[in-house]
Order: C-alpha cells, then sequence, then structure tokens
C-alpha cells in the first residue's frame, strides 16, 4: 500500500465566509453537520474504526485516525458557517422545522475490515455527491468554494479507501 504522508488534498482553503446570513443555506450546513450523513457521523465513525483496529491492523488504524482528524476540521468548518448563516450550529439538523438530534445511531459500525473498509467508502462517496449538489444549488460563492474544497478531501479519502480494500481484497 501506498504511504500516505497527508490526508487532506494540497489546495488552499478559501476563507471561511459568507455572503450574508441565509436560512436555507444555514440548513443545508446544519445537515452538513449533524444529520446522519453528517460530518459528525463520519469524525465518530472513523475514531471507532480507529480504535477497534488498533491491536490488528495498527497501519489502518492510524490511517482511520489521521482521516478523522481532517473530518473534524470539516465539522468545524460547517459549524462556523451555519453559525455565519444565522443558525445555532448545534449537532442537530431539521426536518419539516423539527430538530433532529445527532446521535451515535446513525452509524453502522461493521467490524470486519472489508466490510469496515467499503461503509467508509461509502460514507465518502456519499459526501461528495452531497457537497457536490450543494455547491451547484447554492448561490453563494463563498459557500460553494468551500463545499468543492471539502470534495478534494472526500477523493482523496475515497482513493484512500480504495487502496486499503484493495489490500484486504486483492483482485482474483
Amino acid at each position: 500500500m501506498q504511504n500516505f504522508t497527508s490526508f487532506s488534498a494540497p489546495d488552499p482553503w478559501p476563507p471561511v465566509r459568507v455572503e450574508r446570513p441565509n436560512p436555507l443555506y444555514a440548513a443545508e450546513m446544519l445537515s452538513n453537520l449533524g444529520a446522519c450523513d453528517s460530518k459528525m457521523s463520519a469524525a465518530a465513525l472513523y475514531f471507532y474504526n480507529s480504535t477497534v483496529l488498533s491491536d490488528a491492523e495498527p497501519a489502518f488504524s492510524g490511517i482511520f485516525h489521521r482521516i478523522s482528524i481532517v473530518e473534524m476540521h470539516h465539522l468545524e468548518i460547517f459549524a462556523r458557517l451555519a453559525h455565519l448563516l444565522g443558525a445555532d450550529p448545534r449537532l442537530w439538523s431539521f426536518s419539516s422545522s423539527s430538530p433532529c438530534w445527532w446521535s451515535p445511531a446513525c452509524n453502522r459500525y461493521p467490524t470486519r475490515l472489508p466490510a469496515l473498509l467499503q461503509n467508509s467508502l461509502a460514507c465518502e462517496q456519499n459526501a461528495v455527491l452531497k457537497y457536490r449538489r450543494q455547491a451547484a444549488r447554492i448561490c453563494d460563492a463563498y459557500l460553494a468554494d468551500l463545499l468543492n474544497r471539502i470534495v478534494l478531501d472526500e477523493q482523496l479519502h475515497m482513493e484512500i479507501f480504495r487502496q486499503m480494500l484493495a489490500e484486504v481484497c486483492p483482485e482474483k
């Protein structure tokens, strides 16, 4: 497996700012912050993966640890954006104007290595699709730039997980 030295894309980060408060965009950022398909879920899942792999697969455990740190950085960005857009940046999202609190029950927790890696890869793929849709729909250049920058990190994580899967399940 390639020796990864970076778990975040090398591209520069745009400033964390918004054009103006916007409750619709704030709801989107809260979804990225505290919905079941959110950065909180990703950070929690990768923390879990790092822990359960620590004895049997220390190299993979370290990779998950480093990726969880990148996900926490994204979590912080989405919290700041939600706040700038006028929302209370708690770990929640809204459905029909009712709060839906984030819970560890949002995640699936496979423990067998191939399933664990496939689950992580699927989470990253879903995040890329979500952020691309948001970037295309949102008419705030600052938000779109940040979403597109985060996509670069998610794509790097996808590549890392694919390489990890290839090492565990080589094609016959």
